[in-house]
């Protein structure tokens, strides 16, 4: 797996996904969780097979090591290291594209770098950095109540808030996965299976530690500034994130879209993955 030295020579770990003579121009690939190995990513539904995935790995996820320093993991920070991972590639611009609480990371890198982006793809993100919490998500979780999973779900959802037991979280993170799915079948349960094993405890309480909310109103800021498109990902049956929070991050730019994808959660590229792909290529190749 190659490698790359970061602001503080700190050498972290990234791979490269799909084929290494594709005319395109690789998308860069952030993970969310946050916290969590860029490996359930995968290969983003064969988004690998159009043009070259670069996804780093993140501190203290994967390959890469721990911070010493435990305010590195904050998201601000993890944007410099993005920043620090573009030098090394002799990218003089890029498309970046974040899920999740990635979707921080790549807000934070837009505000900070508007002029190194010509294409921005969050999908389903969060909108804590928006300094609203919509709560569409729980209404669609609610919708669902007449699935079979949905009564243990429910359940796990409502102890996860008291439990702390590292052990017990990763069983009812398990319990509680269908709600991020658009249906709960075959591909999504082998899914959901790997996400007790990829959860990094550290990072990820330390992506928001320190950052107040006048480094939040900083970074939101700057994204007045960025010139590039934006697309924002949703999904009408993410119970996470829901969609409202997406349409938020949205307003917060100057030339975004919203693209709603139907019968999709919160990792679209598992539910559907042809029409994430293809969601993602159009935007990538308009004008």
């Amino acid at each position: 797996m190659p490698t790359f030295r970061t602001y503080d020579d700190a050498e972290l770990h990234y791979r490269v996904l799909g084929p290494a003579d594709s005319p395109r121009a690789p998308l860069l690939c952030l993970a969310g969780g946050p916290g969590r190995d860029a490996a359930y990513l995968g290969d983003l539904g064969g988004l690998s097979g159009r043009r070259p995935l670069i996804v780093p790995d993140s501190r203290g996820t994967g390959d890469s090591p721990t911070a010493a320093d435990p305010s590195r993991y904050a998201f601000p920070r993890l944007a410099e290291d993005i920043e620090a991972l573009r030098a090394h590639l002799g990218l003089e611009r890029f498309a970046l594209l974040a899920h999740s609480a990635g979707a921080a990371v790549a807000q934070a890198y837009a505000a900070a770098h508007p002029q190194r982006l010509n294409r921005l793809v969050l999908v389903c993100p969060g909108s804590r950095l928006q300094g609203e919490l919509p709560d569409d998500a729980r209404e669609i979780f609610a919708a669902r109540r007449d699935e079979e999973w949905w009564p243990e779900a429910a359940a796990a959802v409502r102890q996860l808030a008291e439990v702390t037991d590292l052990d017990e979280v990763r069983r009812l993170l398990l319990a509680a996965a269908p709600l991020g799915y658009g249906r709960w079948e075959e591909p999504q349960r082998a899914h959901a299976a790997t996400q007790g094993e990829q959860l990094g405890p550290v990072p990820r309480a330390g992506f928001w530690q320190g950052v107040d909310e006048q480094a939040m109103g900083a970074v939101l800021e700057g994204l007045r500034r960025v010139e590039c498109p934006v697309l924002v990902v949703t999904g009408d049956r993410d119970g996470m994130a829901g969609m409202r929070a997406g349409e938020l991050v949205a307003e917060s730019f100057p030339h975004a879209q919203v693209r709603p994808l139907h019968a999709v959660g919160h990792y679209p590229w598992v539910d559907e993955p042809e029409l994430f792909g293809q969601a993602v290529e159009e935007f990538l190749h308009a004008s």
